[in-house]
């Protein structure tokens, strides 16, 4: 999902209709999983026995005294456990929907009156968690979850239905229809893994009740809350109608709700925007948001690199992270092998490492353009698997 820069830009005058009512996203079921988590039908039951026949019943023995009052004694609650029904009788939550109000210019009656619907979400605080400490990353794993043959001809039908936008997003923004193709597979397996949770309790659940043990967004969510308010209340949509991932991003491009306030675009000028349905309006804004976010044309996403022998030089250029911060030459002067594409770059590069488990790393010189792809998930392992998805749809083509 894209990650939202602190800065918004200018809100484009054309009608914002989301198309919202068809928000409850029919589509499939992220967090995408960066990706986002993929909702799992429960399988039918193979094999169920069939009913035996019935017995001739007899009577059941009177309970004691004391097994209906075991069956009778309701469940005890910590006081300090969130409210599993609704968010309205909190107090917190009140305050924060009369804080969004004046933030968003909405009318505080009706943000009271949306937030008190929203109900904690045990499962959001769940996934939003991150995996368990001591977990080796593994790229060779986490590519083969979206580089193999089925996701592979979803993104070749896609690409062979909607190539005139596509290229016209090409043509606009500079951003190939091979990077585009590749993120929307990434994200939601082409619409069919959209996210199946009212965002107004995912949202609702991060800002007011994110689980300890990792660094807390919460005035993250406690933003992009009063954004899906904003969006929900221009579009005359209700809040609990719209469904998206487990961190509340929406659509086959899981934009999050300020992303959409931002950067989608009417790509193919019918006065509405349609980030669930219209597949015309996601390719353009996912082009747009890359474009916004450095995506220079004609630029190469990465080159080929042997890392430093010395582990000092290796950590010296590794410092950066992702960040585009060496010439080819300081790459060199540090040891760095590149291939000629890579040695000729005239712009900055980064040392990217990417870890197979027990296996030795991989690298890549990434420049500008995968850093642009980082912006839309902070991270080199979905940058990654996006560009390459994109390749291995092209040369199926």
């Amino acid at each position: 999902m894209p990650a939202v820069p602190p800065a918004a830009t200018a809100r484009r005058s054309t009608t914002r209709a989301v198309a919202i009512a068809s928000l409850a996203l029919t589509l499939g079921a992220m967090p995408a999983a960066p990706v986002a988590a993929q909702a799992v039908s429960s399988p039918a039951v193979r094999g169920e026995a069939r009913p035996a026949k019935a017995a001739k019943a007899t009577p059941a023995a009177k309970p004691s005294k004391a097994a209906q009052r075991r069956v009778s004694s309701p469940k005890i609650q910590s006081d300090n456990a969130p409210d599993a029904v609704t968010y309205g009788r909190r107090d917190d939550a009140m305050a924060l929907a009369d804080q969004l109000a004046q933030q968003h210019g909405l009318a505080p009656d009706w943000v009271r009156a949306q937030l008190a619907q929203a109900r904690y979400q045990p499962a959001v605080a769940r996934l939003i968690m991150p995996p368990p400490a001591g977990t080796a990353k593994n790229w060779a794993a986490y590519r083969a979850r979206f580089i193999e043959p089925e996701r592979v001809r979803a993104g070749v039908a896609f690409w062979a239905t909607h190539q005139r936008w596509l290229d016209a997003a090409a043509e606009r923004y500079g951003v190939p229809a091979d990077i585009v193709v590749g993120i929307i597979g990434v994200e939601t397996f082409y619409g069919r893994v959209t996210g199946n949770f009212r965002v107004l309790d995912a949202l609702a659940t991060l800002s007011l009740d994110f689980p300890k043990g990792r660094k807390d967004r919460s005035d993250f969510f406690r933003d992009e809350l009063g954004q899906f308010l904003r969006l929900a209340h221009t579009e005359q949509v209700a809040p609990t109608s719209i469904k998206g991932s487990f961190a509340g991003a929406i659509g086959l491009g899981q934009f999050m709700p300020g992303s959409i306030n931002r950067f989608s675009v009417d790509f193919d000028g019918d006065g509405h925007i349609d980030m669930a349905n219209n597949p015309a309006d996601v390719i353009g804004s996912v082009a747009h948001y890359l474009a916004e976010h450095g995506w220079q044309r004609g630029m190469p996403t990465h080159h080929a690199v042997k890392p430093p022998v010395d582990t000092a030089d290796r950590a010296a250029l590794l410092a950066p992270d992702i960040l585009p911060s060496f010439t080819a030459a300081q790459m060199a002067e540090r040891g760095a092998v590149l291939d000629a594409a890579g040695a000729a770059h005239p712009g900055p590069m980064a040392l990217v490492e990417l870890q197979n488990g027990d296996a030795a790393p991989s690298h890549v010189a990434g420049t500008q353009n995968f850093y642009a792809v980082t912006r839309y998930n902070w991270s080199s392992y979905y940058a990654l698997a996006v560009i390459e998805l994109g390749q291995a749809v092209a040369a199926a083509r």
